[in-house]
C-alpha cells in the first residue's frame, strides 16, 4: 500500500483545522491551529517519559501518561465545542504541573533528570497565546510549583532513587527537548510580533497614501505632526476650472459605469498633468475639475505654470493619444490672487481655497465658451510676455458686471522660460 506525498502535511493540516470556526479570522485561525499542532507534539515525548521512567521502577511515571490523558481529552473537548481559552487553560495547567508534581517523586532536582524544567512551557505558552499579564501570573505559578515540589522531594529523599546515569541523561534530555520545544514558542512569538509589527506598518503606509490622495503632502505632514487647524493667506495664486461642455444630457443616455468610466479616464489624465507641472488638483465637482498653482506651497510662476496646464488639457481633448476618444469638449477658465486656504470637516475632510479669486475663475469657466481658455486681466498680465492671448472684450460676469477678458491661446514661439520654472 503507497501513501501520497502529502500524507504529513495533510495531517497537519487535519490538526489545523481542529476545532477551526468559520467565523475565524486568519490571525484566530493561526493560534488555534499552533496550540493543537505543538500539544500534539509533545504527547509522543510524554509518553517515552513515562514508559523510560516505569521501566526504572519510578512511579512518577504514571503522571506523564495522566498528562498525556489529560492533553487529549482536551483536545477531543476542544474539536467538538471549540473553545479556545479552556483548551489553552488546560493545556498550561497540564504542563505546568505534570513536570513539576513528579519532581517530588523522584527525589527533587537533579535526581528527577531536570524534568521540572518542562513546566517554564506553561508561561512561555500564555505569553505567545494569551498576553504578558496572563504570561507573568503563570510564571510565577510555575516558580512556586517548581520550587516546592524540588525541594520536597530533596528533603524527602523522594519515593524512588533513580540511577545516575539515567538521572544526568534525562537532564541532557530535558535540556535539549525541551529547550527545542522553549525556542520554538519564543520563535512563534517573535515571527507573531515581527508580523504585527509588518502589518501595522503596512497599514499606516496605507492610511498615509490614502491621505497624500486626499491632502496636499505638505498639509498631511502638518496634520501627522500635530492636529489643528490649517488655514493659511496666499497673496499670488492662480486658479483653473474645467468643465465638461454639455456632459449632463449626455449622461442621460449612458449607463452608470459608463458615465463614471469617462469621468474616471478624463480626471485621471488631467491629474497626470497636474503632477506633470507641479500643480496641486483641489477637488471635481461632478463633471467640473479644479486645479491650483502656488498652493500650498508658493511660486512665482503659479500663472504660467497653469497656462502650461491648460493647453496640454486641450491638447489632450484633441488628442487620440490622450482623451480625444471620448469625445468630449472643455470650458477653462483662469484666474489669479489672493486666496484662503485650508483643511475643513472632520470626517473626509478636504483641502479646499475660499476668496473672491476662487469665485472669479469658476465664473471665467462658466461664461467662457467650448474649447477655449478664459482668463481675467490679473492673469492676463502675468502671461502676455509668454503667451499669445486674444482680447475677448468686455464680458458681462454674474457677480462682478463687466470684466475685460481673453482667450489664453498658445505659448509663444522661443518664449523665455523663467529661472523660477526650471
Amino acid at each position: 500500500m503507497t501513501f501520497p506525498r502529502s500524507l504529513p502535511q495533510a495531517a497537519l493540516g487535519w490538526l489545523s483545522q481542529v476545532g477551526a470556526d468559520a467565523a475565524d479570522d486568519d490571525e484566530e485561525r493561526l493560534r488555534k491551529a499552533l496550540l493543537v499542532l505543538i500539544a500534539v507534539l509533545i504527547l509522543p515525548i510524554a509518553l517515552v517519559w513515562g514508559a523510560l521512567y516505569l521501566a526504572l521502577g519510578a512511579p512518577s511515571g504514571v503522571v506523564a501518561f495522566l498528562y498525556f490523558a489529560i492533553s487529549v481529552a482536551s483536545i477531543g473537548v476542544f474539536a467538538r465545542t471549540g473553545d479556545f481559552q479552556l483548551l489553552l487553560r488546560i493545556q498550561l495547567l497540564d504542563i505546568m504541573l505534570a513536570p513539576t508534581l513528579s519532581m517530588f517523586p523522584t527525589g527533587g532536582f537533579l535526581a528527577s533528570g531536570g524534568v521540572g524544567l518542562w513546566g517554564i512551557l506553561a508561561p512561555l505558552g500564555a505569553l505567545v497565546f494569551g498576553g504578558v499579564r496572563s504570561a507573568i501570573r503563570w510564571y510565577v505559578a510555575f516558580v512556586i510549583a517548581f520550587v516546592a515540589s524540588g525541594i520536597a522531594g530533596e528533603l524527602t529523599g523522594g519515593l524512588t532513587r533513580l540511577p545516575e546515569w539515567f538521572s544526568s541523561t534525562m537532564l541532557a534530555l530535558n535540556v535539549v527537548v525541551g529547550g527545542s520545544i522553549v525556542f520554538t514558542l519564543l520563535a512563534l512569538f517573535a515571527k507573531q510580533r515581527q508580523d504585527a509589527l509588518v502589518a501595522l506598518r503596512g497599514a499606516q503606509e496605507q492610511a498615509e497614501n490614502l491621505l497624500l490622495n486626499i491632502l496636499p503632502r505638505s498639509i498631511a505632514e502638518q496634520l501627522k505632526a500635530k492636529p489643528q487647524t490649517i488655514a493659511d493667506q496666499f497673496t499670488a495664486a492662480s486658479i483653473l476650472f474645467a468643465d465638461v461642455v454639455d456632459f449632463t444630457p449626455r449622461a442621460e443616455h449612458l449607463r452608470p459605469d459608463e458615465v463614471i468610466g469617462m469621468l474616471d479616464d478624463l480626471f485621471s489624465h488631467f491629474d497626470t498633468l497636474a503632477e506633470k507641472h507641479g500643480l496641486e488638483k483641489i477637488k471635481t465637482i461632478g463633471d467640473c475639475y479644479m486645479v491650483a498653482a502656488g498652493v500650498p506651497v508658493p511660486r512665482p510662476d503659479h500663472a504660467r505654470a497653469l497656462a502650461l496646464m491648460a493647453l496640454d488639457m486641450l491638447d489632450a481633448m484633441r488628442s487620440r493619444d490622450g482623451v480625444g476618444y471620448l469625445g468630449l469638449e472643455l470650458r477653462i477658465g483662469i484666474n489669479s490672487g489672493p486666496v484662503v486656504a485650508g483643511v475643513i470637516g472632520r470626517k473626509r475632510f478636504l483641502y479646499d481655497l475660499w476668496g473672491d479669486a476662487v469665485n472669479t475663475a469658476s465664473r471665467m469657466e462658466s461664461h467662457g465658451m467650448p474649447g477655449r481658455i478664459q482668463i481675467t486681466r490679473a492673469t492676463y498680465e502675468l502671461l502676455e510676455d509668454e503667451f499669445v492671448c486674444e482680447p475677448r472684450g468686455s464680458v458681462t460676469v454674474k457677480g462682478k458686471g463687466q470684466m475685460e477678458t481673453w482667450y489664453l491661446v498658445a505659448r509663444r514661439a522661443a518664449a523665455p522660460v523663467p529661472a523660477a520654472a526650471t
